[in-house]
């Protein structure tokens, strides 16, 4: 999907990482909701309560998910689960454009 119809886009922008990841959230009718973000290159890490889907729509990253001992590349037009309740980390190559979707 390429565009979101009929959604709230809330204007106060999510900043982490001292701006290096920002991102806007899209709601949706029934409720469900997603990000639209750019990640700066840099290493992060992030928790989660709900389940996430990390569409990488543009750049490059490596990811560590909770119970993996290896660093999985992922580049534009990939995506990821990260389980809920868990702790993620991020190395980020390249410029990045993301869109997550919390799955309740």
């Amino acid at each position: 999907m390429s565009e979101f119809n009929n959604v709230t886009i809330v204007k106060k922008a999510n900043v982490y990482f001292d701006g290096k990841v920002t991102s806007r959230s899209v709601i949706f009718p029934d409720g469900v909701k997603k990000t639209l973000g750019i990640m700066l290159p840099g290493e992060y890490e992030f928790n989660t309560a709900d389940k996430e889907i990390m569409e990488i729509l543009a750049g490059e990253l490596e990811v560590l998910l909770p119970g993996v001992a290896r660093w999985k590349k992922i580049k534009g037009g990939e995506s990821f689960d990260v389980p809920a309740n868990s702790i993620f980390k991020l190395k980020v190559t390249e410029l990045t454009d993301y869109c997550c979707s919390f799955i309740k």
